[in-house]
């Protein structure tokens, strides 16, 4: 690397400079960022979104629920059959046949806490409840809280439905890739794992002949993984959190959203430095805490409301087949559920496996078994959840009219949308949820941002190599994309945010067909194990 001292100095005189820079121009951001925003993010929506030719259901969806159906017939209904094996696993009860002895060498990784991985240097960096932590702080986030108010606004009850339909076939899906990942990842001799989709799609299908389809495949899901954590591992999030804390504290205007943004861009920034071990982590403690708060209040708003969930499940039943009027018909439900229950599970997306990559485990099945609890924890519990509060408040259309153009709807005459019918449905029967949900909010999306962040950056160094420069110009960007979601308009943010994530399903899934008969070997293999301890 030439002048290394040069890019150093000026990385950081970047870095220092950068929140000063927004702030000197805060006035009128906001504007400027949605105008040069939304015309990307409509075209790229548009292609991503696109209708399968003679029909009026995009492409993606074939390609989501049509792998998701295979997977789980092919498998012998994993996602039920094997769940209890997950549970066991990722509770420790196997991690007799992971155990191992490592070299007394001692290991230091650039970016991880210092003495920490000297007995990892061989099968990986994370323990499997971290694997799992970290990979569902990427999907429980305002995909929960914001994703699903915005499905149920512009697809009424019955969007619900789709999304449980679509979390439970995408258990089977994450199961696929997340054995994948872990089986064809790269251990360097320092014991820093890489994998994900890139590498065994390159690794993988060179196995099966298919050498430059591999490494284009894996080329297009770095370089889009890169756009999907800018956009609905990042700007999503930061959009979010934003509006949640401008509605809470009576700010308004893009100014006091673009503060929000650097700030958060700041704490973000101290966590990622940390690499992956540092993530876990953090991921380990915020995420189970924040999901059973945030569980336990909608718990408390069910049982508050008893009489009600039998309408509301009614309601989810028949409108899923039989939607009311004006809500774009069946196929528009059903596509609006499942764009929202893939966008927050990302199960097909393959993103997931990057974390899941690096866990400790001689045996790739049993993270595949592990990965296949994250839809179930994300789209079959919580967003249940979060659909029941916001039907039962709302029940037949008593506050706001179900089918809000773009997700926005009026409550007391006033426009609400994502995080703020959520929000809207819990004040009514908690006092305090107003700062409980607030905080709620920006936990999850910090949590969601820095784990898409490492997802980003093994994106990233797998087509720019690896390097402390590689590193450095990869998490600068990522933190302005922090600012640019605060600022920016939701439903620009959001459109993008949709198509960067879904677009990963293209390559990603592809790769699944080549691959899954080694995943039926590796799920033999780690049963057996199993049944022989």
């Amino acid at each position: 690397m030439k002048y290394p001292s040069i890019r150093r100095l000026a990385s950081i005189l970047i870095f220092s400079l950068f929140p000063q820079t927004i702030l000197a121009q805060e006035r009128g951001l906001d504007e400027r960022i949605n105008e040069a925003f939304t015309p990307i993010a409509d075209w790229w929506g548009s292609v991503i979104l696109h209708n399968f030719p003679g029909t009026e259901i995009p492409t993606i969806i074939f390609l989501l629920v049509g792998g998701a159906l295979f997977f789980t017939v092919y498998f012998g209904f994993v996602n039920i059959r094997q769940f209890p094996a997950a549970i066991n696993t990722v509770r420790g009860r196997y991690d007799a046949l992971d155990h191992h002895s490592a070299g007394d060498a001692e290991l230091a990784i650039d970016g991880d806490i210092k003495d920490t991985i000297k007995d990892e240097a061989e099968e990986g960096e994370v323990s499997h409840f971290q694997a799992l932590a970290t990979a569902v702080s990427g999907t429980v986030g305002n995909g929960n809280i914001a994703g699903v108010a915005l499905a149920i606004a512009v697809g009424g009850p019955g969007a619900t439905f789709w999304m449980i339909l679509c979390g439970l076939l995408g258990m089977s899906t994450k199961f696929v890739e997340c054995t994948l990942g872990v089986q064809y990842r790269d251990v360097g001799e320092d014991g820093t794992v890489y994998g994900g989709p890139m590498y065994y799609l390159s690794k993988g299908l060179q196995e099966k002949g298919y050498t430059r389809l591999g490494k284009f495949l894996a080329f297009v899901f770095a370089f889009l993984c890169i756009g999907a954590s800018f956009g609905g591992g990042n700007a999503a999030q930061s959009n979010q959190a934003a509006m949640q804390l401008v509605n809470s504290f009576g700010m308004t205007g893009g100014s006091a959203r673009t503060i929000i943004g650097v700030i958060m861009m700041i704490l973000v920034g101290i966590i990622i430095i940390g690499g992956i071990k540092r993530i876990a982590s953090v991921t380990e403690k915020v995420v189970p805490f924040m999901a059973l708060m945030y569980i336990l209040a909608c718990l408390y708003i069910i049982g508050s409301n008893i009489t009600f969930v039998d309408d509301a499940f009614g309601m989810i039943v028949s409108q899923a087949f039989s939607p009311q009027a004006g809500l774009g018909g069946l196929l528009g439900v059903l596509i609006t559920g499942f764009r929202r229950a893939a966008f927050s599970n990302e199960a097909g997306a393959g993103s997931a496996s990057i974390a899941h990559s690096a866990v400790k485990t001689k045996y790739a099945a049993s993270e595949g078994l592990v990965a296949l609890l994250e839809p179930f924890i994300d789209t079959v519990v919580i967003c249940t959840m979060t659909a029941l509060v916001i039907i039962i408040f709302n029940g037949d259309s008593t506050v706001f009219d179900y089918g809000g153009v773009n997700g926005v709807v009026l409550i007391d005459g006033q426009p609400a949308e994502g995080a703020a019918i959520t929000s809207a449905a819990f004040s009514k029967y908690i006092s305090f949820s107003g700062p409980f949900l607030t905080i709620a909010v920006v936990l999850f999306a910090i949590s969601t941002m820095i784990s898409w962040s490492y997802y980003g950056l093994q994106s990233w160094m797998f087509i720019f190599g690896k390097g402390k420069w590689s590193d450095l110009t990869y998490k600068l960007l990522f933190l302005a994309f922090i600012v640019i979601g605060a600022a920016g308009d939701m439903s620009a943010v959001w459109t993008f945010s949709d198509a960067m994530i879904l677009a990963l399903v293209f390559p990603n899934m592809i790769g699944l067909f080549f691959l899954y008969p080694r995943v039926k070997e590796e799920l033999n293999r780690y049963l057996n194990a199993i049944r022989g301890m």
